[in-house]
This record gives structure tokens, C-alpha cells and sequence, in this order.
């Protein structure tokens, strides 16, 4: 196994420096074990019209390792299988690299031709001006206090809620154009997704400089299960966090195969989204490291987004090419 990894000499890759660095990768002694692991990055890269987003990762399976690249547009979706020894990451600057492949903070280079699936996509998108949420010691990424809870099934980190993305990407001869694109960009590692959730993300609002992601999920906790909130609104720098760690509260939440309609509380604070979405197109998440649950994705819907305070309305807007997975119970 030839997995490449480059950390500078001073750098202590203990837990700590892991957790205040979401965007490294979380699992290098997970490789030389036997136990179930999943990793994961998520590029989303949208203009007015059309977007794309990349899933670089790596899942780990009894005896089994494997790299994959997952695709998904508008109106498509692929998986590419790689070696575990075509991945390789770099810790400063922070890159990823499978096959020949690059996803940084800074842009994406993509080149993958994949014959089985008819499948061939060239690119290079360029990542600048990143706005990403508030951190402190308590709450080191969008998990908060949960960050530091070594035994969570799923860890979740938003890495660039809203970037600038400009380039383009050609897939087998469609060129997809982004001039003053919206890059935005996550990831997810542990042993299973949850068994239940919704995830929504926006960017392309009527007010520039306003991004919106928004997680509800069904979260396994030791003898337990809980519904979790993380769900964060950034409107010119202001940010209005809406999570189960600062005492938000669910108050309401109707999904049917068609709209989804959420309400959040917190303090004088309301929150609502709605969202009429697309079924979506497969992708595969882990069950206990294995790269094998179906889950549907738009990256084409419209969301609204209503932000209220004591009563009175301080924001509503809609986003068109917003990111939606519903996974029902």
C-alpha cells in the first residue's frame, strides 16, 4: 500500500490538530487496520444555469481499500473506482490527489476517462475569495462540542460555505462554463452516514453574498438516538447559526415526495425553509465504511429561505441550483 502523505516536521498530527483542520485527512491509522472507515470531500461548483459537484474519497472494508471519484450534474451521476494507491494527500498546502486529480481549497483539476461508463471529463476550476463560518475552541467546526466526541458514526465539517469558482468543465464535449461561479465545499468521514436525514445547500440567492446550508439528521448516540440540527445562514458576514448545541429547537418539519417545509427556533430567531425538489440522481454512501447505500441527490433545485426576528421579517430570498438529499426514515 503506497498512500502518500506530506506533513511538515513540526506539525503533531495528534486529534487535536486534526480537529482544528476539517479539511486534512482524518483517516491515516484507519488504513492500517481492519476497521470500517469512509472519507470524503464534496465540491459543489454552480453558475446560473448548470452545476457539477465531485466527490473525492476513500472507504475502507474489512480487507478492502478503495479511492473513488463520484460525479454528479444536473441531470447525471457516476462512481469511479481508483486504487487505494492512487490516493495521495498533502497537508500544507492542503490537496488531495486521486489518479490524476487535484481538489484543493484553492480549485480542481479533473481528468477522468472512463470507458466503461462512456465517461469523460476534463477541467480546471479556480477557488478564490473563501467565507466560511465562525470557529472558537468550543465549537471547531459546524459539529461544535460534538467535534470532540471520538465516537460518532458520521463527523461533518463545512470547509468554504461560498466561493468564488472560475473555469470550466468539459464533459464528453459538453462544456460547462463557470464565469463568477459559486463554489462551495464539505466533507464527512466516520463509518455510516445517518440512517435517516436531509441536507440542503444554496448559494445562488437574489441578494449576493448570502449562502445557506441546512443538516437534519437522525444521529445513533450511544445507548440513543437524537435529531441533530446543523444549519447555518451568512448573509453579508452576518451568520445566524441554527444547531442543537446553542439550544435550537425543530418546530416544525413536513416532507412528502415533492416539498419539504422546516421551521427552526432559536431565542427571538425563526427560521423557515421550504423547497419544492427534484428526486435527484444516485449516489452511494457508507453503511459501516461499505460504499453501498443508494441516496438521490438534486443539485438543481429552488429552496426559500425566511429568516424572522420577534416577528418581523429581516430576510427572505430564494436560491435556484441548491443541493438537496432527502433520505427518509
Amino acid at each position: 500500500m503506497n498512500i502518500l502523505i506530506f506533513f511538515e516536521k513540526n506539525d503533531s498530527m495528534n486529534r487535536l490538530f486534526l480537529m482544528k483542520n476539517p479539511d486534512l485527512f482524518q483517516g491515516e491509522k484507519k488504513l492500517n487496520t481492519n476497521k470500517n472507515y469512509f472519507e470524503g470531500w464534496y465540491f459543489k461548483n454552480t453558475n446560473h444555469e448548470k452545476g457539477i459537484s465531485f466527490i473525492p474519497g476513500i472507504n475502507v472494508e474489512e480487507n478492502k481499500r478503495e479511492a473513488f471519484i463520484q460525479v454528479i450534474t444536473n441531470n447525471s451521476s457516476y462512481f469511479i473506482h481508483y486504487p487505494i494507491d492512487d490516493f495521495k494527500c498533502n497537508v500544507n498546502p492542503f490537496y488531495i490527489q486521486i489518479g490524476d486529480n487535484t481538489f484543493s481549497k484553492d480549485g480542481i483539476h479533473i481528468d477522468v476517462k472512463e470507458d466503461a461508463q462512456n465517461l469523460n471529463i476534463y477541467g480546471n476550476i479556480q477557488y478564490s475569495k473563501s467565507e466560511n463560518i465562525s470557529t472558537s475552541a468550543l465549537s471547531p467546526n459546524i459539529m461544535g462540542p460534538f467535534s470532540y466526541i471520538p465516537f460518532m458514526e458520521c463527523n461533518h465539517a463545512i470547509l468554504s460555505m461560498q466561493n468564488d469558482a472560475n473555469g470550466f468543465i468539459d464533459m464528453n464535449h459538453n462544456k460547462i462554463k463557470f464565469h463568477h461561479g459559486v463554489g462551495y465545499i464539505e466533507k464527512d468521514w466516520g463509518t455510516s452516514f445517518p440512517k435517516s436525514y436531509i441536507w440542503c445547500q444554496a448559494n445562488h440567492f437574489q441578494k449576493p453574498n448570502t449562502s445557506f446550508m441546512l443538516s437534519v439528521a437522525d444521529i445513533p448516540f450511544s445507548i440513543f438516538t437524537f435529531r441533530g440540527i446543523i444549519c447555518v445562514l451568512i448573509i453579508d458576514n452576518q451568520e445566524y447559526k441554527f444547531t442543537t448545541y446553542n439550544n435550537a429547537k425543530l418546530i416544525e418539519y413536513d416532507l412528502d415526495s415533492k416539498l419539504l417545509n422546516i421551521t427552526l427556533k432559536k431565542g427571538p430567531y425563526r427560521l423557515n425553509i421550504t423547497s419544492t425538489y427534484d428526486t435527484g440522481l444516485r449516489l452511494s454512501a457508507p453503511v459501516k465504511g461499505k460504499m453501498e447505500k443508494d441516496i438521490f441527490e438534486s443539485i438543481s433545485s429552488s429552496i426559500t429561505v425566511n429568516l424572522k426576528k420577534n416577528n418581523r421579517v429581516i430576510f427572505s430570498d430564494t436560491s435556484t441550483q441548491c443541493g438537496i438529499e432527502i433520505v427518509p426514515e
